[in-house]
């Protein structure tokens, strides 16, 4: 017996929704601790034209294979998009990302209908589900001002530890110049001491022999004198020269 249209649509939309349920429940019952994994973020370097959501449909499918499965609060509009994620049936219109945080919105086109999403390094925190576009369009801007907000203190810890390594370089590097310049002025000293050594010894060898000069320029004036007056005494009584 034939029903009429709008009787198979209602059958067939009763169908879905039971499993749709269905699968919400095997989902759920496969485990109640671990939180709905978001896909990584993709480097800068990578990126193509759907790099969330195809890095979220990896995460939700290696969640699928690992047995990691959503809370019960998963079973709906988290669990729907993580699904849909995986069946690569969403369009990504736009992602933000700050620090660790991300909002995205997505597009079901076949049902003209918006999923937008907050999440939170590799895990779903909210997802809004609206046919509406103005109103999927301020839930996502809401939630990029809201990842802002919660980023500010990691981006300033990203950014303290970044001067802290920075410093301790420059403290690394100081210390280093430090070290090579005492090595210097060590060297420099153990020089100078060997110099002045050297001096003194020098100059006590300079007076001494200045004192040994003098002594033999006495001897000397003594000896030729001697020679001059030997010299007379052999020429007396010889006839003087010319």
């Amino acid at each position: 017996m034939k029903h009429p249209l709008f009787i198979r649509r209602a059958m067939l939309l009763a169908a879905s929704c039971t499993l749709l349920h269905n699968g919400g429940l095997a989902l759920a019952a496969q485990g109640e601790e671990a939180a709905p994994i978001v896909g990584t973020r993709p480097a800068l370097n990578t990126l193509t034209p759907q790099p969330v959501a195809d890095a979220l449909r990896e995460a939700a499918s290696a969640s699928s294979s690992s047995g990691t499965t959503t809370t019960a609060e998963a079973q709906g509009n988290v669990a729907e998009l993580m699904q849909m994620i995986q069946d690569a049936r969403l369009s990504e219109l736009r992602t933000t990302y700050n620090g660790s945080y991300g909002a995205s919105l997505f597009f079901y086109a076949r049902e003209m209908t918006y999923y937008v999403a907050l999440f939170h390094d590799k895990h779903f925190w909210r997802v809004i589900k609206s046919a509406d576009a103005g109103r999927a369009e301020a839930i996502y801007a809401g939630f990029v001002q809201q990842t802002a907000q919660l980023s500010e203190i990691e981006i300033q810890r990203t950014q303290l530890q970044a001067q802290k390594a920075y410093i301790q370089d420059v403290i690394a590097l100081s210390e280093d110049r430090a070290k090579r310049l005492q090595a210097d002025l060590d060297v420099a000293r153990t020089q100078q001491a060997k110099v002045n050594d050297y001096q003194r010894q020098t100059q006590n060898e300079a007076a001494a022999l200045r004192e040994e000069k003098e002594r033999a320029q006495a001897q000397l004036r003594q000896v030729q004198g001697q020679v001059m007056q030997l010299q007379r005494q052999t020429e007396m009584g010889l006839p003087g020269q010319r």
